[in-house]
């Protein structure tokens, strides 16, 4: 069976058609061909890897992140007790309930807090909130120094998502530095396309707080040196940039570039400005001069009497 790669927006877990990253939309139909392919395929790549896992020495269900995060496969019944003799007092499942072994009340019996975040096997990643929760969950066990189990069908994907996510924020790991070390760890996982955007997108929005491009033009703009020039001006004039004006701009380059260019286009628009306006206020002087130099017996007005004449017309010129 083939499975199609799918790019989606950040919430997947809704009945509507999501977004692709591409532009595209997915449907149901297509959700729903995802759903079938992974139900059909879940015993059988499930016994492909207990059956590694049992003649593989390198091939482990689990390995231990760091002091308090265990990644590793959907855990069986008969690994709750073992989990608890090793410290886990939280679980977090990524999984579907169709791929779910464990009930909670399994977990509970054994005074293991479970935070269950369902989310479609292959190429779709946890929403934003989802993984924020789950962060926040690992976060809230470590700082009582306990351990919490990261699953989801085979450790690979959905889990190491929410890993990723937790080293980046509470490690101060960039994402790549994180996955290379997770990698170092556990050489199996990978990430779909959406996972590592998610992951991407966690660090930029929740680390370094940087918002939509939008926003961070508009911030960049307003703490810029360069506005300081523009003060003399006084004219109330206001620059909007909104997100509509960016559509079309490649929101992945560097901001820094874009902002410093930013701001060499508005001091030359401002020294244009300033420029225009005293040129246009000499040549009107000019004008009226040559214009009553022409009537006969006219008299040489002063630039004061200029513009007296023009105030009287309802034209008011202010040089800067």
């Amino acid at each position: 069976m083939l499975i199609e790669e799918l790019k989606e927006g950040e919430e997947i877990n809704g009945g509507e058609d999501q977004i692709c990253g591409d532009g595209g939309v997915v449907s149901d139909a297509k959700r729903a061909l995802v759903l079938a392919g992974a139900r059909a395929l879940f015993y059988p790549t499930l016994l492909y890897n207990v059956v590694r896992n049992k003649i593989q020495t390198e091939f482990h269900w689990w390995d231990r992140v760091d002091e308090f995060i265990l990644l590793g496969a959907v855990p069986f019944p008969t690994d709750v007790p073992l989990l608890k003799e090793l410290g886990v007092s939280g679980v977090v499942t990524l999984n579907e309930p169709y791929e779910t072994l464990v009930p909670t009340l399994l977990y509970r019996a054994h005074c293991i807090d479970h935070l269950v975040i369902p989310t479609r096997d292959y190429l779709f990643a946890p929403s934003f909130t989802d993984i924020s929760q789950a962060v926040d969950f690992i976060q809230g066990n470590a700082s009582l120094g306990k351990t919490t189990y990261v699953h989801c069908k085979a450790g690979r994907g959905r889990s190491t998502t929410i890993v990723l996510c937790y080293l980046v924020e509470h490690r101060h790991m960039t994402p790549d530095a994180a996955y290379k070390f997770v990698r170092s760890i556990r050489p199996r996982v990978r990430l779909a396309s959406a996972q590592w955007q998610a992951v991407q997108d966690y660090y930029l929005l929740k680390v370094r707080k940087m918002g939509s491009p939008s926003r961070m033009i508009l911030r960049k703009i307003r703490c810029h040196p360069a506005i300081l020039e523009t003060a003399a001006f006084d004219d109330s004039s206001v620059v909007v940039v909104t997100e509509s004006d960016l559509d079309g701009y490649d929101a992945s380059c560097d901001l820094d570039v874009v902002g410093s260019k930013m701001m060499n286009e508005l001091n030359l628009a401002c020294r244009l400005q300033f420029a225009s306006q005293a040129a246009i206020s000499r040549l009107s002087c000019l004008w009226l001069r040559c214009h009553e130099s022409q009537k006969p017996g006219s008299k040489k007005l002063s630039n004061s009497g200029a513009a007296e004449q023009l105030e009287s017309h309802g034209v008011h010129i202010q040089v800067y």
